[in-house]
């Protein structure tokens, strides 16, 4: 039995997923759980991209609609969409997206700085851009994609 992969101080595990045509990638320690997609019950008064709240073995979990957060359109939901929850500043969330593509490990010299484009969210979101095996995957500063504020709001 080979013995799992763990980040060092050089490397980074990473899971990627999809949204559209585009990758992106999420520290994988910040991953509790994948889920297939549920219905959600909407709340009232909260962003556009909080698709509203599922029932997590009894918690109630907020679910992002990480495609809207990302100013990308709304997701249609599909039931081969899943939901990766997240812990982020101590609290639990949802986050929406097409599908679960793979898990990395990637060389920390291989993370390339976020381009400048003159666009603030693209700053704000993604922590750097990984480019290996002919793909582009934007690394999502998952910190920074629930303020907290929001989040409390959310839950």
């Amino acid at each position: 039995m080979t013995e799992p992969v763990t980040s060092t101080p050089t490397t980074q595990e990473l899971i990627s997923f999809r949204i559209d045509d585009q990758e992106f990638c999420l520290d994988v320690m910040s991953v509790r759980e994948i889920r297939g997609w549920t219905l959600t019950t909407v709340l009232p008064n909260t962003p556009r991209y909080v698709r509203g709240v599922i029932n997590l073995r009894g918690a109630v979990l907020p679910v992002l609609d990480l495609k809207d957060r990302l100013g990308l359109g709304q997701t249609d939901a599909q039931q081969r969409s899943v939901i990766i929850v997240v812990r982020s500043r101590d609290k639990l969330v949802g986050l929406l997206v097409d599908a679960v593509s793979d898990i990395l490990t990637v060389e920390t010299a291989m993370v390339q700085p976020t381009p400048k484009v003159g666009c603030e969210t693209v700053s704000q979101f993604i922590r750097g851009i990984i480019a290996v095996e002919g793909r582009m995957i934007s690394w999502i500063a998952i910190e920074d994609i629930v303020p907290g504020e929001q989040m409390d709001a959310a839950a």
